[in-house]
């Protein structure tokens, strides 16, 4: 059954919350992180990104920004911007997104839960991301960047989040996006040890929903610091979500060439496997086994031909497909972890991305997808199998820097 446990915060000052609060890491370029954290000491992307305070760095991944992270970190607690919860504590993360709400428990996950996979996968992770986590973590002593979990629901769960949420919020804020954020502090220890037990009786497992890398990252730190790390290694920061209240958004790829083979003569190959259509606007899937595809400046509509997939977990997934009958037989793209020529768009950026990044030269072409479904993620980790990498796109995102565990202190 999965162990959570509640821990002592690192937090932003009440009157500091929207200043401190951070799109995650790993959606935002350096240049992106810089823009956004213009003209905010605050902002929490001064230690996740912190190769915004070192101009003209040519490698984001040296020991020069894991140590300015940590001074940056360390900067925000000593002028009182951050500070310690006084007791372990849950904390409740409501995000309101286009009037849609979704509410999560703040807690640390166990370690051995996820080598033992009751925290269960869905991806592979790719090696050079890990390793930039892992020095991450080890250098500023804190996990900065938030797992997010998802479980099938349960009712008391429902339950105790709901009638926490009628006391006053921690913090409220709407932050640039639209996106509102609401934070309570669970510090009652009653509430606290009901919700240790029903989580630990009634919740067989959890699912990585977002944050592979964050949570391989955490259990290989652990591992490296060996007998002499502190028991807050033994956890990691998550944030736990009914699957009810989650949505998944489409995780679109780009490519940067087409591996030889004219557009004509690509066109022509697709139709061994798809219907091919040409579109007068940008098209995103609405079904299942549909594909947008931007070339040369024109959208096509791809319906994969009945027959030509597998009907198993995976092979039916439209992201298998994809890169089983384009992908790889014709672009050349064995490996989605570590193919250079390949990128993915989350599908918040919309299919403008998409035009704009074919449209620069910088790629070659463009295929939009129709957003994996939070069952077929439970299927494939209840499996053992993995999805093709970046298949969801969840929104709306955790902020980071609202709530930090340290695993040294």
């Amino acid at each position: 059954m999965a162990k959570i446990q509640p821990f002592k915060a690192l937090r932003p000052h009440t009157d500091k919350a929207a200043q401190v609060a951070a799109p995650p890491y790993d959606v935002l370029n350096s240049a992106e992180a810089a823009e956004t954290a213009k003209g905010n000491p605050y902002s929490f992307l001064h230690v996740t990104k912190a190769e915004i305070d070192l101009p003209g760095i040519s490698d984001i991944h040296t020991a020069e920004v894991y140590e300015k992270a940590k001074t940056n970190l360390q900067a925000l607690q000593e002028n009182g911007v951050l500070l310690r919860e006084e007791k372990p504590c849950y904390y409740i993360y409501e995000l309101v997104m286009n009037g849609r709400h979704q509410t999560g428990l703040v807690a640390v996950s166990s370690v051995d839960d996820y080598e033992a996979d009751i925290i269960k996968k869905h991806e592979f992770t790719r090696p050079e991301k890990e390793q930039d986590r892992i020095n991450h973590i080890r250098t500023s002593g804190a996990q900065t960047g938030n797992v997010f979990l998802a479980y099938r629901d349960v009712e008391t769960i429902n339950q105790l989040v709901d009638a926490w949420k009628k006391k006053p919020a921690l913090y409220t804020f709407t932050a640039e996006d639209g996106i509102e954020h609401k934070i309570w502090v669970v510090n009652e220890e009653p509430a606290i040890q009901e919700i240790t037990t029903v989580f630990e009786s009634q919740v067989p497992f959890t699912y990585i929903a977002d944050g592979h890398h964050r949570a391989a990252s955490a259990a290989k730190v652990r591992k490296s610091l060996e007998a002499g790390y502190h028991d807050n290694a033994n956890y990691f920061l998550t944030t736990l979500f009914p699957a009810g209240q989650l949505h998944i958004m489409d995780y679109n790829r780009v490519v940067k060439d087409l591996n030889g083979h004219s557009e004509a003569d690509f066109l022509r190959a697709l139709y061994d496997h798809f219907e091919v259509e040409r579109m007068p606007a940008a098209f995103s899937p609405t079904h299942l086994h549909e594909f947008g595809m931007y070339l040369g400046e024109q959208w096509f509509k791809l319906t994969a031909k009945e027959g030509s997939y597998s009907t198993d977990p995976i092979g039916i997934l439209d992201v298998t497909i994809l890169a089983e009958k384009i992908l790889d037989p014709l672009l050349g793209i064995k490996d989605q972890r570590t193919d250079k020529r390949i990128d993915f768009v989350g599908g918040i950026r919309g299919l403008g991305e998409l035009e704009k990044r074919v449209n620069s030269g910088e790629m070659k072409i463009a295929f939009s997808l129709h957003p994996v479904s939070i069952q077929q993620l439970f299927d494939i980790a209840d499996s053992g199998n993995v999805m093709p990498p970046k298949s969801t796109w969840f929104e709306p995102k955790l902020r980071d820097g609202l709530l930090t565990h340290l695993i040294y202190a």
